[in-house]
Parts: C-alpha cells; sequence; structure tokens
C-alpha cells in the first residue's frame, strides 16, 4: 500500500512542477494573428484564384446558353415570318376518307369505314404504373380515337405493383408489421405483402382473394367488398373491349428495365407485327380524337420521318404557382426549342410520350434501351444517328397533367437531368465517330444538344448564381463584371420568358424558382456523369388526377374534351392516409443554401458594399420558401 502511494505522490509532483514551467499567461493576441495571417496566405494562393476560375467558366458558360437561346429565337421568328409549317416542309395528305370523314360529324364513320384499307396498322401504347388517378384519361380518349376499329390496336402495359390499382385496396398492410406476426390475418396475408414487395404480383393477388372474412387488418374492407374492386385497369379495358374496341391488356411478371422495359415487352406480341406505326401516350395524356389523323400522314407520305412529336397543353396549369412555373419552362421547351430543332437539323428530344414513332426506325435504333432514366431521349439520339428525322407539330396538343407537390416534381426534375448526363457520358465518343449524319449535326448533338442545354445549362445556374456571386461578396479581390451580372442574364431570361406571355408577369419569380430547382439539377447532373447514387433511380411522376377536376372550357380552342371516361366518380373508396413527421417536410439543404446566402447578403450591406443585396434577400427567401415545403400543393 505504501509503495504504490509513494508512486502516485511522484506522478504528482512531476505534474505540478510541468504546471510551473507553462508560460504564466498565453499570448491570444499572437497566436490569432498567426491564424489570420495562414488564413489570408491561403485565401490568396487557392481561395481566390479558385473563385477567380469559376468566375470565367461561370461566364463563358453563360455567354453559351445566350447565343444558344438567341440562336434558337432567330430560328423560330424566321419560321413563323416564312410560314414554314411542317405541312410546308414536308409532305402531309388526309389518308383515305379521311378528309370526307371530317368534313361532316355524320360522315365520320362511313367515310372511315369506307377507305379502312387505305389506313396502316397503328399500335397505341399507354405505358402504366400505379396510376390509379389518371388510369381512365388515357385509355377512354385512346379508345375515342378516330381511326378505323380494324386498324388499330390500343395496348395498355400495367406494370403496376401497388395493390390499389390492382385490387383496389387504397393501402397496403405494412410489410413489416406482417413479417413481426402483428396481423391477425396469418400467413397468408404475409405471404401476399412478402410477393408484392418481390414483384410477384400474380401470387400476391391469389394470396389476398384467398385471404379469411374477418376484416383485413387496418383497412376496413372486407374480401367482399374487396372483390368488387378487383383488378381496375383490366375491368377498364374489358368496358372498351366490349364496345368493340380493339384494345389488349398486357402485364409482366417483373418491372426490369421500368418504363423502356414495358415497352420493349410490349413490342415481342405477335398482334404487333401487323403494325407499322406507333402513338405513345403516358396514363395522364388525353389526345384529341383526331390525333393520329393529323400526324400519321407525315409518316406514311415521308418515308425519311421516324417521329412526329407534339405538344403538350396543361389541364391544370393556373393550380398553383408551382404548375405556373413548369408551364413557362414546358412551353419555352416545345415552342422554341422543339420547334428549332425540328425547322434546322430535324432532330429534338423525344418527350417520351404524345408522338408517334416508325417502328422500322425504333428496330433500325436498336430498340428500347434500359440503360438510363431517359430511354426516350437514347431511342431518339440513336434514331438521328441512323439518318432518322423527326418533325415537331405545335399545331397538335395533347392534354396532360404537371406534377402539383413539390416532392413530385423533384423526383421529375431529378430523372430529367441525371439521365441526359448519363446518356452523354455513354454516346460522347459514338456521336463523334458516326459517320451516318453530317458534321453540323453532330456538333449540334453534341455541343448545343448535350453541353450546353443538358450539362451547362444545369451547372451554371447554381454555380454561378448562387454560389460564385454570394462567395464574390466575401472576398474584395472578386471583381465580376456588369455585363455578366446583368445584362446576359436578362437577355437570356426574355428569350425564355416569351414562350408564355400570359405568365410574363411572373418572370421574376420563376428565374428565382429556377435558381432554387438548379441546386437539385447541379447534384442530378453530376449523379449522371459520375454514374453513382440514384442514376439508376426511376420514381413515377405523383399524379392526383387533377384533370378530372377541370371543367371543360367550351369557349376556345383548348378546350378540355372529356371522352366517356366517368371521371366525376371516385375511382376507388379513399381512405386516410398516414401523417408523416412535421420534420419530414422539410427540405434541409434549400434551408442551408438560403441561410448561406441571406448571410452573404447582410455581409454586402454591411461590409463589402457591393450592391449585390437586394438579389441576395430574394433569392435566399427563395430557398427558404421551398425548403419549408411552401410551394406546390399538400397532397390528399
Amino acid at each position: 500500500m505504501s509503495s504504490s502511494g509513494g508512486v502516485g505522490s511522484g506522478v504528482a509532483e512531476e505534474v505540478a512542477r510541468l504546471w510551473r514551467e507553462l508560460p504564466v499567461r498565453m499570448d491570444w493576441a499572437a497566436v490569432a494573428a498567426q491564424w489570420a495571417g495562414a488564413a489570408a496566405a491561403a485565401r490568396a494562393a487557392v481561395v481566390v484564384p479558385a473563385v477567380r476560375a469559376l468566375v470565367a467558366v461561370s461566364l463563358a458558360m453563360t455567354v453559351m446558353i445566350l447565343a444558344e437561346k438567341l440562336f434558337v429565337a432567330a430560328v423560330c421568328l424566321a419560321v413563323r415570318a416564312l410560314r414554314l409549317r411542317p405541312d410546308r416542309r414536308y409532305k402531309w395528305l388526309p389518308i383515305g376518307g379521311a378528309a370526307a370523314a371530317t368534313s361532316s360529324e355524320d360522315d365520320e364513320e362511313s367515310g372511315l369505314v369506307a377507305d379502312a384499307a387505305a389506313f396502316p396498322m397503328v399500335l397505341v401504347q399507354i405505358p402504366m404504373f400505379n396510376e390509379r388517378e389518371v388510369y381512365k384519361l388515357s385509355i377512354g380518349a385512346a379508345c375515342s380515337l378516330d381511326w378505323p376499329s380494324d386498324r388499330v390496336v390500343i395496348q395498355v402495359l400495367d406494370d403496376s405493383t401497388d395493390l390499389v390499382v390492382k385490387d383496389g385496396i387504397d393501402e397496403v398492410i405494412s410489410y413489416t408489421k406482417l413479417r413481426r406476426g402483428l396481423c391477425r390475418e396469418g400467413a397468408e396475408m404475409a405471404a401476399a405483402a412478402a410477393a408484392v414487395m418481390q414483384g410477384r404480383r400474380w401470387r400476391a393477388i391469389s394470396s389476398w382473394r384467398n385471404a379469411p372474412s374477418r376484416r383485413l387488418v387496418g383497412l376496413r374492407i372486407s374480401p367482399v367488398e374487396l372483390s368488387d374492386l378487383l383488378d381496375l385497369v383490366e375491368k377498364e379495358c374489358q368496358k372498351w373491349q366490349g364496345k368493340g374496341v380493339n384494345i389488349k391488356y398486357e402485364v409482366r411478371g417483373n418491372r426490369k428495365g421500368y418504363k423502356a422495359g414495358a415497352l420493349k415487352e410490349g413490342l415481342k406480341h405477335d398482334y404487333v407485327k401487323e403494325c407499322e406505326y406507333i402513338a405513345m401516350f403516358d396514363a395522364d395524356f388525353q389526345p384529341e380524337s383526331d390525333f393520329l389523323l393529323r400526324t400519321v400522314p407525315f409518316l406514311v407520305h415521308n418515308s425519311e420521318i421516324a417521329l412526329v412529336q407534339t405538344r403538350w397543353k396543361f389541364v391544370n396549369a393556373n393550380e398553383c404557382l408551382l404548375t405556373r412555373f413548369q408551364e413557362m419552362s414546358l412551353d419555352y421547351h416545345f415552342k422554341y426549342e422543339q420547334e428549332a430543332g425540328s425547322s434546322v437539323y430535324s432532330f429534338f428530344g423525344f418527350n417520351g410520350t404524345a408522338g408517334v414513332w416508325r417502328i422500322a426506325a425504333i428496330d433500325d435504333a436498336g430498340g428500347w434501351k434500359d440503360r438510363t432514366t431517359v430511354e426516350d431521349m437514347d431511342l431518339a439520339v440513336r434514331a438521328t444517328l441512323q439518318g432518322w428525322k423527326f418533325v415537331y407539330v405545335g399545331d397538335v396538343k395533347v392534354k396532360s397533367e404537371l406534377p402539383s407537390t413539390f416532392k413530385a416534381y423533384r423526383f421529375q426534375q431529378h430523372r430529367w437531368s441525371c439521365g441526359p448526363a448519363n446518356l452523354f457520358k455513354k454516346m460522347m465518343v459514338e456521336i463523334l465517330e458516326n459517320k451516318k449524319v453530317s458534321f453540323w449535326n453532330k456538333i449540334h448533338l453534341w455541343y448545343d444538344f448535350f453541353f450546353v442545354g443538358k450539362i451547362a445549362a444545369h451547372t451554371v445556374t447554381f454555380i454561378y448564381y448562387c454560389f460564385v456571386i454570394p462567395v464574390s461578396v466575401w472576398l474584395p479581390e472578386i471583381e465580376i463584371p456588369l455585363w455578366g451580372v446583368v445584362y446576359v442574364p436578362t437577355v437570356i431570361t426574355l428569350c425564355k420568358a416569351v414562350g408564355t406571355p400570359s405568365s410574363f408577369h411572373l418572370v421574376i419569380l420563376w428565374v428565382l424558382f429556377e435558381n432554387v430547382m438548379s441546386l437539385h439539377r447541379i447534384k442530378a447532373a453530376v449523379t449522371g456523369i459520375l454514374e453513382a447514387g440514384r442514376v439508376n433511380e426511376w420514381v413515377v411522376t405523383e399524379k392526383l388526377g387533377d384533370a378530372n377536376k377541370t371543367k371543360p372550357d367550351t369557349n376556345g380552342s383548348d378546350a378540355v374534351k372529356v371522352i366517356d371516361v366517368e371521371l366525376t366518380t371516385p375511382l376507388i373508396p379513399k381512405l386516410k392516409k398516414r401523417r408523416t413527421r412535421f420534420w419530414d417536410k422539410y427540405h434541409y439543404s434549400e434551408i442551408f443554401v438560403g441561410i448561406c446566402i441571406i448571410l452573404s447578403g447582410l455581409y454586402d450591406v454591411l461590409y463589402a458594399k457591393k450592391g449585390y443585396y437586394i438579389f441576395l434577400f430574394i433569392q435566399g427567401l427563395a430557398f427558404l420558401i421551398v425548403g419549408f415545403d411552401y410551394i406546390g400543393v399538400c397532397p390528399p
């Protein structure tokens, strides 16, 4: 005991001696000066040159985008001034008795039947995935197309895994809850949920049908009530079959390849071999009855044309500010970008729906591929590299629904930004090495379409407006020329805002929102280029059935046409959804960026005096508004 006490006292004495030898007073001012000097040296050697490089790159990319927007505007103005409509650039004649058929409503059916042999076989594909709110829209509209009934096949490709659609149940019982034995229905219910999770849909349906007569756990729907709601999409197809429509309901055992896989699988059926053309519509699209009569003639009379793309029109554009912003962006895309690509290069990106393809061109391009999440753009690029031409017909409009919740819109924009970047990486060498298209077409495809349109536009917006300008406030050595801060961005904005004149008063808010969305687009573009993380994530854009709530406006040419689809009645019983935790609805990346930008604005007001604070304050506020989920509508 005494020896251990001696050792302890010796250690204590040594510690006390060392403590006495320490400086009595730390010179904190000297330490701070050293750290400040090191920070200043690092800023001068690393930070300032890096930010200057970003300024130079950002200004260069901004000028590239400006040149592209001015070129597109000039082309579209020339097309309109010279009246170079598609039917004047390409041969267009009505097919068979279509001219007589459209002359009077009474003669329509007899005219189509009389000249049915002159009409080519057309396949109408409608891919679906858990489209419980809108599945009747496209099926009803497609079945009402003016075309001889024996010369058209409607093909519904149902990849649904949600029992809301397959079995009419509004909410699938939690898989985890079932596996833990918390379900009163026993092994059959657990087997059903497990099969659903693994994609074995038919086995799952069988298990649900064989469930005991007691009410399903947590759903308040008995098997008797359930039997009246089975197979909603299939029953809708059967209803139209009873009216004499040649409609096929197709399912597959898995979701391999997602939408591209479903479309590819749909082409393998024997009856497709008789078809020459394919019209494609997503589940929320409602083509007018004369859609085929106005588009197919371009393909019939011009053997070099592979694709006829039509314009999207939005039934819920005025629902909220989010949908108004989307309308502004998409109207510019269709009215200007698609028009310019069609007029000058006979190429543009296929929009995945509301278009008609020549089946021979799809086969020539190698068919549908699921290597990216933009299978439509992939097919279009490969087809144009084979020498095929595309035509955009802006006079033909197809009703559709815009995502009205920010969550759905953000997922959509991730796919639309990540997919093209990933596709560019996969095809950049193939484009340059191609021998079947002209040099200028390759330059347009490589530089204008991909690099400027899909890479620079998605990256420079965030880097320049949300990073470089705020950071420059903290660095007095960084000077951004006035033309790069004011003039060039203003011209770019005006060029893009002309697509929707009725929303011109929202242009400032729209620009601020686009800057907020650039945070997600740059992350998605980098993910696509690096092929990391969510590069192959496919999330179907949620539809709330807003088209169903739109009342037809019979006073204008853009009236919504509802065709015997019984939209006024609920599709299935609605049950109250589980509440989410309040913090789950916040978007923390937007909140963080918004706070940083506002702090930069405060520093500019107090110290920097560069005059950027007005922009920084309102841009930071825009990030916070989106971050706290005050954009779009709340899902029901």
